[in-house]
């Protein structure tokens, strides 16, 4: 497994694997891997010869209230997974991927304001940038990315078919704990007792799907059942509950017929804990 800090680096071990007639796959990630993670990787290496990970704690998608510096970093344990799954390179760069007087930014106008978005200003912008410049630099054929950042896998998913990247984009579905818990780097910071009340949320997203599978079609019924199983057992702030379209990222929370797939969105803190989930109604990727 080789180690490169540099874009030219990286992406002259990939153009060679291509001109070897080998198909390259890539995992973007910020470390902290978990099962979720390795899921990934492991459906790139299906849908490829030689599979690339990265691991760059981005700091131009965290806000200044935000947990950039406490973010988990947990390099040698990254290391370890890479290996046991096949992962021939890592990128891994070094802080002057921010180059001096670095300015240029990638942005979707309007989807980035939607939802998380809107709580989280700037973030989207700089989840298309550094995703922009990390598809640079491995130059992949085939990128995985988790369907449990729905509206960022959107995003991406839009920003790849606008610019004409000339990749295939994969979402594989959320991994979740036995109890339904999704996985997240975050997780390790809920409490015992965050922990089990943050079992809602899976718990209601289920609920509104066997609504969604029963034949109902009205997003504001849908909504409302899930809202209603949240409502036993709250988080302390929640931030969204709701359905998104994932062709126009509209907020789609009126009464009326829906027949297209959609994505059902939650986001709520637990402690000081934020987490988010989703589930899709439909053949949404």
């Amino acid at each position: 497994m080789q180690i490169f800090h540099t874009a030219p680096q990286m992406r002259a071990w990939s153009r060679a694997q291509q001109k070897a007639g080998r198909r390259v796959g890539f995992v973007p990630t910020m470390g902290a891997l978990h099962t979720g993670h390795t899921s990934l990787l492991d459906e790139a290496k299906r849908r490829s010869d030689t599979v690339v990970l990265s691991i760059f704690v981005n700091p131009t998608q965290f806000g200044p209230n935000e947990d950039f510096a406490k973010y988990p970093r947990t390099w040698e344990a990254d290391l370890a997974l890479a290996a046991a799954h096949g992962v021939e390179a890592i990128f891994h760069p070094t802080e002057d991927f921010y180059p001096p007087g670095y300015r240029t930014q990638v942005t979707v106008p309007g989807w980035k304001s939607v939802l998380e978005g809107d709580i989280r200003p700037d973030h989207f912008d700089g989840v298309t940038s550094v995703v922009t410049k990390l598809f640079h630099a491995v130059d992949p054929d085939v990128a995985v990315f988790g369907q449990k950042d729905a509206q960022q896998a959107l995003l991406i998913r839009r920003m790849v078919r606008d610019l004409d990247f000339g990749l295939d984009l994969v979402v594989a579905p959320t991994v979740r704990e036995s109890d339904g818990l999704a996985l997240s780097s975050r997780n390790r910071y809920l409490s015992e007792n965050d922990r089990r009340r943050a079992l809602v949320l899976s718990r209601a997203l289920n609920a509104s799907v066997a609504l969604w599978n029963g034949g109902c079609r009205n997003p504001s019924e849908i909504i409302a059942v899930g809202r209603a199983v949240l409502a036993q057992d709250p988080p302390d702030t929640l931030d969204y509950f709701t359905l998104l379209d994932p062709d126009s990222l509209a907020v789609l929370d009126a009464d009326g017929a829906r027949q297209n797939p959609c994505i059902l969105v939650a986001a709520g803190r637990y402690g000081t804990t934020r987490l988010i989930d989703n589930a899709v109604l439909g053949a949404v990727w």
